[in-house]
């Protein structure tokens, strides 16, 4: 006969296991606050056809959906991941105003066997990291269960697919969760983003407002954004 933990244990050790579960996805919530969500958010304009695209509530669903996302390491690790996030975000979007990218293309490479383009699409950048390419739009939605590679005009209709392509992009598609989390610095977000356009030298101005949206949430979330800012 199998030996059973007695009942009062079994009971404690289940409660301390869900309060273990809770506490760690809670990470996110308590860190990137609903106040400091509305906060970043409150300067759009009306006139931006991201106004009320972009909310709270998805962004933490979509953030649910990968476990290692602002949960990984020390809670000054999990802050600085969470506040190099929203710092390319705001970038990528313009301030939170834009879904679609401004100068749009088809950005279509022909040479992606595995991800043919789809007649008549054009995947341009769209969503909080401004996803783009066919390359990119047809794992994401293999990833998300989500055809965005016939159909990648849903990343900028559908705002939970929008946080979760970004999400997916950050954590899965790039070295940006690996490059935070391991001390490599916001630099190295940078570099995994747009470093082909923008580091070495490429667009110095854009840099800094991403390295100027990262000190600003770091110093929101009360956490020293550490050192290699720049790329």
């Amino acid at each position: 006969m199998a030996s059973h933990l007695p009942v009062t244990t079994v009971s404690l050790f289940i409660i301390g296991l869900a309060l273990a579960f809770f506490t760690c996805r809670g990470d996110v919530e308590n860190i990137a606050t609903e106040d400091f969500f509305n906060g970043i958010i409150s300067g759009v304009s009306d006139t931006c056809e991201a106004k009320n695209f972009y909310t709270y509530s998805d962004f933490i669903t979509a953030a649910n959906v990968f476990s290692g996302f602002g949960t990984t390491g020390t809670s000054d690790d999990e802050k600085r991941e969470i506040a190099a996030f929203f710092a390319n975000v705001a970038d990528e979007t313009i301030g939170f105003c834009y879904i679609n990218e401004i100068q749009k293309g088809d950005y279509c490479d022909s040479n992606s066997t595995q991800y043919p383009c789809a007649p008549g699409k054009q995947y341009y950048g769209r969503g909080p990291i401004q996803l783009s390419w066919n390359f990119n739009y047809g794992p994401a939605g293999n990833y998300l269960g989500v055809d965005l590679l016939n159909h990648p005009e849903i990343v900028a209709q559908d705002a939970l697919i929008s946080w979760k392509s970004a999400l997916w992009y950050w954590n899965v598609n790039s070295d940006c969760h690996s490059s935070i989390t391991s001390g490599k610095g916001f630099g190295a977000t940078i570099q995994a983003i747009n470093g082909a356009i923008e580091c070495n030298g490429g667009n110095t101005d854009e840099v800094n407002d991403r390295i100027s949206y990262y000190t600003k949430y770091c110093s929101q979330f009360g956490v020293d954004p550490g050192s290699n800012l720049s790329c």
